[in-house]
């Protein structure tokens, strides 16, 4: 009987993880900071990035993009990109686009979201704690809109 190695599991390694870009606006300041009847219309938009760096490195950037309020009325509007270098090993090929997508930017996340609402209460307002995000709903909706035709083309 011969001993034959056990493959090696499965692992996801952070690298590291830093700030790509921020940018933090208070556009009427000080009148957007006088207390309102009202909270404002809140929007913010997620997305994911990534490139691969060397066979098993990926760089996965996530740019969170807000605003509270609109026009005269805006209270402020902020833009992260976070990113992080991970190494993917022993990883299914067919699993990997999947682990990139959905599993890194769910641990750059929490940072994301911390550097958020630092800024937004740094800026002289309440802070801003944006909601867990479902990476893998963002990451089906993404393959199925490139899946569909473009319209014109069917």
């Amino acid at each position: 009987m011969t001993d034959v190695p056990s493959p090696a599991p499965p692992s996801l390694a952070a690298l590291g993880q830093y700030i790509k870009d921020l940018s933090f606006e208070n556009p009427n300041a000080p009148a957007s900071l006088a207390p309102k009847e009202a909270g404002p219309n809140i929007s913010i938009s997620v997305n994911v990035n990534a490139k691969q760096i060397a066979e098993t490195d990926f760089e996965v950037e996530l740019t969170l993009e807000g605003k509270a309020g609109e026009g005269e009325g805006m209270l402020f509007r902020f833009e992260l990109i976070y990113a992080g270098m991970f190494r993917l090993q022993n990883i299914p090929t067919e699993s990997m686009q999947a682990v990139v997508m959905i599993e890194c930017p769910r641990l750059l996340f929490p940072f994301a979201r911390q550097i958020i609402a630092d800024s937004v209460r740094n800026g002289g307002f309440p802070p801003l704690l944006i909601d867990p995000i479902d990476f893998a709903a963002l990451y089906q909706q993404k393959i199925t809109q490139l899946k569909e035709p473009v319209a014109g083309n069917a």
